[in-house]
């Protein structure tokens, strides 16, 4: 599968991601009215948006801006195995460019 390249067809998936995001939040409500639901479900959000955050912007920006994941499971296999990040230049694994 090819990298994504067209604007209007990123915007459109985000705007996917963020409908399917508020449809689901909508109906587990609706499903568990309750408040401690409201606010566990926030704290997911929330704690999945930092989790994000750390993976791609914190390691790029304050730990090794030479490294970069393809996504979140990339992320979670390479750091699973010990492996070590993808270099951004070659494409390649750490290992390969010692």
């Amino acid at each position: 599968m090819s990298d994504l390249k067209s604007p209007r067809l990123m915007y459109l998936k985000a705007a996917l991601l963020l409908a399917i995001g508020v449809v689901s939040s909508v109906l587990l409500l609706l499903f568990a009215p309750d408040w401690r639901v409201a606010v566990l479900l926030a704290l997911a959000v929330w704690a999945f948006c930092r989790a994000y955050y750390f993976a791609f912007y914190v390691i790029e920006h304050y730990i090794d801006g030479e490294y970069s994941y393809s996504g979140l499971f990339d992320f979670a296999k390479c750091q699973a195995l010990g492996r070590g990040y993808r270099h951004r230049a070659t494409g390649r694994d750490d290992e390969q460019n010692a």
